[in-house]
């Protein structure tokens, strides 16, 4: 039983792995195969308890998805602001981007695998083509976009961490969030004051 446990989460993780990789959204294949996996929506008569089911309801596996998604993001833009600001606030803040994110990253990933929730292996189309369309920027014009992209964000990340905290029902996501919300809401008063410090 162990072992044919294993071989779905190989199944599983291959298929994200192929679906990620193709012209699918990554966020959108890690949903899907959740959607799958949720147990709340089975008809119990019917369950097949030889597949990889989640130990969380569809609600929880979308807040884990949409936390890779964007602390996944959040790496990725703090890199790039590391390599093209001249700004020595930003050029810090991006370093605090790749290490407090690579730290909730990582745990969150070790979460998810213990409840068997998909998570993206890359990020979605809409954050990379936001990283994209922030790339072909230089200069000053770079600064000013990544920082409001930064503000925008870390007040959607704030909501995020706030309502799962809140209405979560799987404890240790819920413990997840309450205990990253105090970071991103350190992480937004930050940019904000970068911000301001630009206008001067």
């Amino acid at each position: 039983m162990k072992k044919l446990s294993m071989l779905m989460v190989a199944a599983a993780t291959a298929f994200c792995m192929q679906a990620c990789h193709s012209n699918k959204d990554s966020k959108a294949a890690a949903d899907s195969m959740n959607n799958a996996h949720d147990t709340t929506k089975m008809d119990t008569a019917k369950k097949d308890t030889t597949k990889t089911v989640m130990t969380v309801n569809g609600d929880d596996a979308k807040f884990a998805v949409n936390a890779a998604d964007g602390g996944m993001a959040e790496v990725m833009l703090g890199k790039l602001a590391q390599e093209k600001t001249t700004n020595p606030a930003i050029k810090d803040f991006g370093a605090m981007m790749v290490t407090d994110h690579s730290k909730a990253n990582d745990e969150l990933k070790a979460l998810a695998k213990s409840k068997n929730i998909a998570l993206p292996l890359v990020v979605s189309a809409d954050k990379q083509k936001a990283y994209d369309d922030l790339n072909k920027k230089t200069g000053a014009d770079f600064d000013k976009a990544y920082v409001d992209a930064m503000i925008d964000g870390h007040k959607s990340t704030e909501k995020l961490m706030k309502d799962e905290s809140k209405d979560g029902k799987d404890a240790d996501l819920q413990a997840f969030a309450t205990k990253v919300l105090p970071t991103v809401q350190a992480h937004l008063i930050k940019i904000q004051d970068i911000k301001k410090s630009m206008k001067k």
